[in-house]
């Protein structure tokens, strides 16, 4: 990387910690493109180079969240010794990192927000995808070792994500030990079911 290119990555950094601090304080819609241009004295056209827009912006710290939760992941992850374990982990890590996060308010307010750009659109389905391939990942693992019946895995995959996601949505106001259960509570309901006997079908 030449010196030219190292300035543009750490403008860059500073403009993105710069926003995520004054998102997390000031919520999204409350943050404008003057108050980043104040805090990290850049200019306007320096932020629109480097993320086009604000939506841009809040997009590139969400995959940032994204990709930092999947490496917490990975460091956890050797610590379960099954398939099911992992479900459990994964659901545990969600709930501390879902109901700790600074941006957590700024990106439901984001995300409930009506109108949404084709980039946005497009950059959310990208983070969508990846989630689903994870979760199949997983579940496949799970068939693999044997714990899990052999099954539409791409089906179970998107029913994972909108139970996780679901429960994301549903669980904000409450206390951590409260969320905790309600996340156990699904993954045991996701996996076992809750038919009281075998149905047909």
């Amino acid at each position: 990387m030449n010196k030219k290119q190292l300035q543009s990555e750490q403008t860059k950094k500073r403009v993105a910690d710069a926003a995520r601090s004054l998102f997390a304080q000031k919520g999204y819609k409350a943050t404008s493109i003057e108050d980043i241009v104040e805090a990290t004295r850049s200019s306007k056209g320096n932020i629109y180079y480097h993320f086009k827009s604000k939506e841009g912006l809040f997009l590139y710290l969400v995959e940032e969240w994204d990709q930092d939760w999947e490496r917490k992941w990975l460091e956890k992850e050797s610590r379960y010794k099954t398939t099911v374990d992992k479900l459990y982990g994964i659901a545990e890590l969600m709930v501390l990192d879902d109901l700790n996060h600074p941006l957590t308010k700024a990106a439901d307010e984001f995300f409930n927000n009506e109108e949404k750009t084709s980039e946005v659109e497009g950059r959310v389905a990208e983070m969508v995808a990846r989630h689903l391939k994870f979760n199949e990942r997983l579940l496949r693992q799970g068939m693999d070792s044997g714990e899990f019946k052999a099954d539409h895995v791409e089906r179970l995959a998107v029913i994972l994500e909108g139970l996780f996601y679901g429960l994301s949505q549903l669980s904000r106001k409450s206390g951590m030990k409260e969320a905790l259960e309600l996340y156990q509570t699904a993954v045991k309901a996701f996996l076992y079911g809750i038919a009281a006997q075998s149905q047909s079908g």
